[in-house]
């Protein structure tokens, strides 16, 4: 993306920041409880600013991001530790979904598939279908190309239960691990089972200004639903 004045996430479409649609969609789910957001710290004051002026009530804590995204998860981790704790419900297993703020489009029915699948197998990957060959490089120079129906690609959310996601993460700082690309690579490398469920394909990290086009036709076409009654 090229813009210099704000970071993606607070582009806006409509007036509306992209990072507001997507906490939206947790806002409005019946079984989510509270969101955390982990913000560039320069940028929590225009944040709180919009959650006020959108009405957005399940948000219990904001808090500055680190120096990677493996330490960023850590600390909206932290908040929803401190927040459980502060709720009184440390006796209870609690899902965490972690998302990136510039996913807006996936939808109710991929947020209720991770935490039933969470419920079932203590973890969720949401996944695509690969529709592109995936050729991997070998360490001897030879590549390696796996069927293209065995492939999936990671997404978001990829979701835990709070306690097993918190005690990996607190594992791998002991260590001096900082390098993990994502909190599923981290559960898989300290021998926790991934489940799957299969999100939508339109569920697309905004990267790219083509990505921000994809992203205003769809919301669009979720308008026009409304609308329509579709």
């Amino acid at each position: 993306m090229h813009t210099k004045s704000r970071p993606k996430q607070f582009l806006n479409l409509n007036g509306k920041p992209i990072l507001i649609y997507t906490i939206e969609l947790f806002e409005d789910h019946p079984m989510m409880d509270a969101v955390v957001c982990v913000c560039i710290a320069s940028w929590i004051p225009y944040l709180r600013k919009m959650l006020r002026k959108y009405d957005l009530q399940k948000v219990v804590a904001v808090v500055p991001g680190g120096e990677s995204g493996q330490e960023s998860i850590y600390k909206g981790l932290c908040a929803a530790e401190e927040y459980v704790e502060a709720q009184g419900k440390t006796d209870e297993r609690h899902v965490v979904l972690i998302h990136d703020g510039v996913r807006p489009l996936i939808n109710e029915e991929t947020i209720t598939a991770n935490i039933r699948k969470v419920e079932e197998c203590g973890s969720c990957i949401t996944c695509v279908p690969a529709i592109e060959t995936v050729i991997v490089s070998q360490p001897d120079g030879s590549l390696e190309i796996p069927r293209r129906s065995d492939c999936r690609m990671a997404r978001a959310p990829q979701s835990f239960y709070l306690d097993d996601i918190l005690s990996v993460h607190r594992r791998s700082r002991q260590e001096g691990r900082t390098d993990f690309i994502d909190s599923c690579s981290m559960m898989s490398h300290y021998g926790y089972r991934l489940g799957t469920v299969e999100g939508p394909m339109e569920n697309i990290k905004i990267t790219t200004p083509s990505d921000y086009y994809v992203m205003r036709a769809m919301i669009e076409v979720r308008e026009n639903q409304q609308i329509f009654g579709i």
